[in-house]
């Protein structure tokens, strides 16, 4: 199985299986002497853990990211960083009854098509586990870019869940980490969870969308054509588990307006161009405009429930399934970590390019 690395001057590769001895990822292209501790990247894995409350997996991980390399006294050495996360609490029994059938919806069966061959204890590559390795690669990403833009900020959250919505009157950040569900809208959340509860307690599962917004972006990241900051913004997220589509700024919206109101009028500030908007989500040909850089993906619903669905065995014949183990009602939850960690990869892989490229943005306004 080829293509498990992503970036281009920050590049991270991911490894591991769900239900293996350990996952992580191998970090090349790290800027030297940043400051970076396990505890440092642990603030992040606590976030995404499992079984932090009833509306996530059961599964309990303590999720204790170690550095095996590229760390010396505290500080980045400028080779690649070594990150391994332990598994400890694997229930490969669980998943017994799917040796020989294809769960609906889930990567079970092109995998089988692909490969002749697949980890069926928990999905192996194909299970969001192996988004904890991402994580931790983010918090190094976030890391190196505290020390290169100080004042950058990144902050993911839970717009909708299912068909239930956030009112945006209602937003509010300080509310976004006081609720399981990481949402700006305190009355979504009490709403989400009596919601959630009951899909929990059937069986079933739910979908999501979450947006991921970063300030304080320097405007002229990213490149015509095929070094857009959105191409790599899109693909970083497309390629979280579960992701069906992805949005950047007005996203599909943009095609029930009109030129005139997509259109985000520009103004000169004190410090530079302002704009009255941000349909674009901060980016303009693929390049960042200085403004906050707004991304938006859905979450389809998790396929291991517990509700009896139709399928076919690797020998096709008809058969039924229904999947045991510990699983995510909503798996959107656990995607805002992941969701906020593949921003800082792009971002920092993005700066890297510009600082090699033209050093210093070559464009003077006022």
């Amino acid at each position: 199985m080829s293509l498990n690395t992503f970036g281009h001057i920050f590049r991270v590769t991911t490894w591991g299986e769900s239900h293996g001895p350990a996952l992580g990822a191998t970090v090349d292209g790290v800027p030297p002497n940043v400051e970076i501790t396990p505890e440092m990247l642990q603030v992040w894995l606590d976030k995404r853990k499992p079984g932090q409350n009833k509306f996530t997996t059961q599964r309990r991980e303590p999720d204790e990211v170690e550095i095996l390399s590229g760390v010396f006294e505290g500080k980045t050495t400028g080779t690649p960083v070594q990150l391994m996360i332990r598994n400890t609490d694997q229930r490969s029994k669980d998943y017994g009854d799917i040796v020989e059938k294809f769960r609906p919806g889930h990567a079970d069966i092109t995998y089988w098509q692909k490969y002749g061959i697949r980890d069926y204890r928990g999905g192996g590559r194909s299970s969001a586990r192996e988004t904890a390795a991402r994580v931790a690669a983010g918090g190094l990403a976030r890391a190196a870019l505290d020390k290169l833009v100080p004042g950058i900020e990144i902050k993911g959250y839970m717009t909708q869940m299912g068909p239930h919505a956030i009112d945006r009157a209602r937003f509010d950040w300080d509310q976004i980490d006081q609720n399981p569900f990481w949402t700006p809208d305190a009355v979504a959340a009490d709403e989400w969870a009596e919601y959630l509860d009951g899909l929990r307690k059937s069986g079933e599962s739910v979908g999501a969308v979450i947006e991921v917004v970063t300030r304080g972006v320097p405007a002229g990241l990213g490149a015509p054509i095929y070094g857009k900051l959105d191409t790599d913004l899109a693909a970083a997220m497309m390629s979280i588990n579960a992701v069906k589509a992805v949005e950047i700024g007005e996203g599909m919206a943009a095609a029930s307006l009109t030129g005139s109101a997509n259109a985000d009028e520009i103004y000169m500030g004190s410090n530079g161009p302002e704009y009255s908007s941000n349909h674009a989500g901060g980016i303009l040909g693929g390049i960042s405009t200085g403004q906050d850089v707004v991304v938006r993906f859905a979450v389809k619903p998790t396929s291991s429930i517990l509700t009896t669905r139709k399928t076919i065995t690797k020998a096709g014949e008809p058969a039924e399934i229904i999947t045991k183990g510990r699983h995510d009602p909503c798996v959107g939850i656990r995607a805002v970590p992941v969701g906020e960690a593949m921003m800082a990869c792009v971002i920092l892989d993005h700066l890297l390019l510009h600082r090699g490229h033209v050093g210093e943005n070559q464009g003077k306004i006022g």
